[in-house]
């Protein structure tokens, strides 16, 4: 039997106080507590993926499952007095508050999966002469969940960015995003003016508040788009002609190269695109690498698939010598 989540693309109050006292002797200090079950590769940043035996046991990822990625520690904000600040080409100027996104703009919800540019990074790890950098991630730095808020294409359009058609005409090319933690990261004006609006200013998730090891009380979410561009703690959107500046959209690590690329001496990294989409993703959860299978026993192999970008999943063949192939019965997310 095989079985097969398919990772979703798309789906189409009162906040207390965020109170925190900063350690200056560890800024880490008053990180959120964390789930003991997911497998940390570092801690100060935390980063952690779920582990085989959790991912396919909820198609929409538990919140407190989600996979976690940090640069710098978990921001201390006071929710009430927090503002997002929208400028650039062709907008006006605005200042909205939580309560204004709430209240001023329709909510929408997308129910969408978060992967990692890193994740399966541990794979190419095959031997010593031919280790990667950065961390060594398996395959659960992806999660899928459901987020709330509002589309980030109302919130240009009231700010006086109406159509595609109008970016087009001043020379809007890019939305950038500036988190709390100083992160910043783009996404093309496509994407971020398209009809269906499932770009948003999410502030809830799973159905709660988003909390702040998630990038609460607002992030940006862009499905089908690589995990770095969905900023966290977001503060202010910008309208320009350019990407962001910075190391997470035009730095080496967030481009692709070809997979002979062991050195970037006479490579010039700025004419490089910058990593948007992402292509598909599957792995095999059950059985796990190493497990020991008896000849002639039958095998039940689970896994997931996503696209990335929109495009959907409809088949997935399994092999066990690349010969033979059987094809496995979609699940959860093949509608």
């Amino acid at each position: 039997m095989l079985e097969f989540n398919l990772l979703k693309y798309v789906d189409l109050p009162h906040y207390p106080p965020l109170t925190q006292v900063v350690d200056d002797k560890d800024p880490y200090a008053n990180d959120p507590k964390r789930h003991p079950g997911l497998t940390y590769h570092n801690r100060k940043p935390a980063n952690a993926e779920l582990p085989p035996s959790l991912i396919m046991d909820n198609w929409i990822t538990p919140s407190e499952l989600f996979f976690i990625r940090h640069h710098h520690p978990v921001p201390a904000i006071n929710n009430p007095e927090f503002e997002l600040d929208v400028d650039g080409k062709g907008v006006k100027p605005i200042m909205l508050t939580l309560k204004d996104l709430r209240e001023r703009f329709p909510k929408a919800s997308v129910t969408t999966t978060i992967q990692c540019g890193g994740n399966r990074r541990n794979e190419f790890n095959y031997d010593d002469a031919h280790k990667t950098s950065g961390i060594g991630w398996g395959y659960g730095a992806i999660s899928n969940s459901t987020f709330s808020g509002v589309p980030l294409r109302d919130v240009l359009m009231y700010s006086g960015l109406l159509t595609p058609e109008r970016a087009r005409e001043i020379g809007v090319k890019h939305v950038q995003f500036k988190g709390v933690d100083g992160v910043m990261a783009s996404i093309p004006i496509e994407k971020a003016l398209s009809p269906y609006g499932d770009v948003l200013l999410a502030y809830e998730m799973n159905g709660e508040l988003l909390q702040p090891e998630h990038g609460g009380p607002l992030r940006i979410i862009v499905p089908g788009h690589v995990g770095i561009r969905n900023i966290k703690w977001v503060r202010r959107v910008t309208t320009s002609d350019e990407e962001a500046e910075g190391y997470w959209q035009r730095g080496a690590a967030y481009k692709g190269f070809a997979p002979g690329i062991k050195s970037f001496d006479g490579i010039d990294i700025s004419k490089i695109p910058s990593v948007q989409e992402q292509p598909v993703t599957s792995a095999i959860v059950e059985p796990q690498g190493g497990d020991k299978i008896e000849p002639g026993e039958l095998l039940n192999v689970k896994g997931f698939a996503w696209s990335g970008g929109g495009r959907g999943i409809v088949r997935v063949d399994v092999s066990a010598d690349g010969e033979n192939w059987t094809t496995a019965t979609l699940t959860d997310g093949a509608e």
